[in-house]
């Protein structure tokens, strides 16, 4: 099965509304800028931020800094990805396991990364292990939560019913309990990307020495609040950024799915 291809300019229509709602932001922005009640100098014109995006990407700063940033959000959300997602999977699918853990899980979601940064530089220093490891807890306890949701709601008639036909265990996972659940891992691994970044300053900005949310912290010793801006617009891209490659690798792995 195939997933139907799009209509010729469907893509672009869609971009109407967000082109046209950046536009009213941009406009508000400016105007609030230039004749708000902020005082000089503490909010910059999109101009000016832009005008100190582009002379950060010249000077070389903006890629170190985004490949610092990069390298650590990738690493720390691929190990809690994979750990949590084979959490949730056993952890939905077998209820003694779930009876176990879910409580330990449950205690450890309200406390954010940001709050361990001390405990993890005590721990391993402000290498780059802290970092990732800090990254990672955020990632596993929010993929652990959809995807353990997710399997648990996969109809026990169809595992059954499979089992009854005499299909192998690994067989009813590839066949019935992935296929089922997979929309939920997507959506697992979207929520996960955008806790990844969280994670990311909040590890950055607890001892670093390149990275995004680091010069940030730089920047705003320094009052360069258009730099300041800048960087916030970068991290918002990239978020964005991260989830649509997400959703459109996902569509071809779950079409079926409105995700």
């Amino acid at each position: 099965m195939h997933a139907t291809p799009s209509p010729p300019g469907r893509g672009l229509a869609g971009l109407g509304p967000a082109l046209g709602a950046a536009g009213v932001v941009l406009t508000l922005w400016y105007l609030l800028a230039r004749f708000g009640t902020v005082a000089p100098g503490l909010l910059p014109t999109p101009g000016e931020t832009a005008a100190a995006l582009v002379d950060s990407a010249r000077s070389g700063a903006l890629a170190a800094d985004l490949g610092a940033s990069l390298t650590r959000a990738g690493q720390g959300f691929a190990l809690g990805a994979v750990i949590g997602s084979a959490l949730g999977f056993t952890t939905g699918y077998l209820p003694k396991v779930s009876a176990a853990v879910t409580p330990v899980v449950s205690f450890l979601r309200p406390i954010p990364a940001i709050a361990l940064v001390p405990l993890a530089t005590a721990w391993f220093g402000i290498g780059e292990s802290a970092k990732r490891l800090l990254i990672a807890y955020a990632v596993l306890l929010a993929v652990w939560l959809y995807v353990h949701d997710g399997v648990s709601r996969v109809p026990v008639s169809h595992l059954r019913a499979a089992r009854s036909l005499g299909a192998p265990l690994h067989r009813r996972f590839t066949e019935v309990l992935l296929p089922a659940a997979a929309p939920a891992v997507l959506a697992a691994l979207r929520y996960g990307a955008s806790v990844a970044l969280l994670a990311l300053v909040a590890a950055e900005l607890g001892g670093a020495d390149s990275g995004l949310a680091y010069r940030l912290q730089v920047d705003g010793q320094f009052l360069r609040v258009d730099r300041m801006f800048a960087g916030l617009l970068v991290l918002g891209l990239l978020g964005v950024a991260v989830d649509l490659l997400l959703a459109s690798v996902g569509r071809r792995f779950v079409h079926w799915s409105a995700s």
